[in-house]
């Protein structure tokens, strides 16, 4: 990774930790996660799940209704600690940890992860998903949801820069650059197809994406 690729992955942590006593403030403001969240019912979560990215916990406490056990692992020490109170429970294990950078120790069910892979560079995207077919034990399944391109319109991205790059700001003004990577489901499907995974991508409460996602039989 580029020196400039990995200053942008540091103010994009940066981002998340300063947000974090706010980052749930939008669940409240917009209907359509909300319908988002109740739509868990419709994916394939099962067995021993690993969450990557998990935040302050809104999908964790969902998984763990649903799974054996739920590893979480997140970056931001503040968002966990967050998470914890909300989502807290003996099957329940949270992690700090760079995602790119943790191996885990097992293999699991279904990897999920929400509004993580707009996040991911596409230079680093290959390489996420060569890690998540390591995690997956036999027979699993990666899910994930994230944004639809159409809203890209909601985003501030820099100029002069990557079209990866958008501007966030927190309550207090301070401004973040972060990684923003819109992919519809054609393209997610094509990209996907060609290291060796199937997947299946649909749309989901309006203006987000849902994935389900499994190794091809010669990667498998």
């Amino acid at each position: 990774m580029s020196s400039d690729d990995a200053a942008l992955m540091a103010e994009q942590l940066a981002y998340y930790r300063a947000r974090a006593p706010e980052y749930d403030s939008v669940y409240a403001h917009r209907a359509d996660l909300r319908e988002l969240l109740g739509g868990i019912d419709e994916l394939p979560v099962r067995g021993d799940v690993l969450e990557l990215a998990c935040g302050t916990g809104q999908w964790t406490a969902l998984l763990a209704e649903r799974a054996v056990s739920v590893t979480a692992v997140d970056a931001s020490a503040e968002t966990l600690a967050i998470a914890r109170e909300r989502a807290g429970g003996p099957t329940v294990r949270f992690v700090q940890a760079d995602l790119f950078d943790w191996q885990p120790p097992r293999r699991y069910d279904t990897v999920f992860f929400g509004f993580w892979l707009s996040h991911v560079l596409p230079a680093r995207f290959p390489g996420f998903w060569r890690s998540l077919g390591a995690s997956l034990a036999p027979g699993g399944r990666v899910v994930f949801v994230d944004d639809a391109p159409s809203e890209a319109v909601h985003e501030e991205f820099v100029a002069d820069e990557s079209t990866h790059t958008a501007l966030r700001r927190v309550g207090d003004g301070s401004a973040f650059r972060i990684v923003k990577v819109f992919r519809g489901p054609g393209e997610l499907t094509d990209q996907l197809a060609a290291l060796g995974w199937s997947v299946e991508v649909k749309g989901a409460a309006g203006s987000f994406l849902t994935g389900v996602a499994k190794p091809s039989e010669a990667q498998g």
